[in-house]
């Protein structure tokens, strides 16, 4: 799996790396799934762009948890863009199948992993890791599930399958590291997989319907 080096200090900054990796499919009509503050919709200015989401500054307010179907007819959409979302649903096999569902041509899909956020705090005894915490108070949002980036690309290779859909192209994100840094972890963890899964921290795929 090839990697790009590249860190997000926060959401905006994600929506500014998908506007520019992937800006020739960002045409037309786009549904951003989980679209938290629309950060997105300010960088496609030409698109006819429509933002779900159950909090922040969506187009159509949605719960995707409680929703067994988007509310949209098959194959609206050129472009459907769901990242980070899917492991904050209980029903992500559900709603992967309506992503397919309503895009006619392209789905940009990204998963976490979710290993890489844990290593530091499981190795050293201490700290929390983000949304797997076990807070005083019910917190509005967190993780369903915890997986390394090895299974998250499975499952997005095995959910394609299923569908008329073909994975165009996969990759990993990692956070930017001297050459020779990289170097050595590398020769600590040859197998790519290992090394993925504890330094890693996202899958990208870009599928496509046939």
């Amino acid at each position: 799996m090839n990697v790009e080096f590249v860190e997000f200090k926060n959401r905006a900054a994600r929506s500014e790396y998908i506007s520019r990796r992937f800006q020739p499919l960002l045409q037309g009509k786009i549904l951003d799934v989980g679209c938290d503050m629309a950060v997105l919709k300010t960088l496609l200015p030409g698109a006819d762009y429509t933002g779900v989401d159950i909090g922040g500054a969506p187009d159509i307010q949605v719960n995707l948890e409680q929703a067994g179907r988007l509310p949209f007819p098959d194959g609206t959409f050129d472009c459907v863009v769901c990242t980070d979302v899917l492991e904050h649903l209980e029903n992500l096999h559900a709603m992967f199948g309506e992503l397919c569902r309503v895009t006619r041509r392209h789905i940009v899909l990204s998963l976490p992993n979710n290993w890489v956020n844990a290593r530091v705090p499981i190795e050293r005894g201490r700290g929390s890791f983000g949304k797997y915490g076990l807070p005083a108070d019910k917190p509005a949002d967190r993780h369903k599930w915890f997986f390394s980036l090895t299974e998250a690309a499975e499952f997005i290779q095995a959910q394609t399958a299923k569908y008329p859909m073909v994975c165009r192209e996969m990759f990993a994100t990692e956070k930017p590291r001297p050459f020779l840094v990289r170097a050595a972890r590398r020769l600590r963890y040859p197998v790519i997989e290992h090394y993925l899964n504890r330094y890693a921290h996202t899958v990208w795929a870009l599928l496509e319907k046939k």
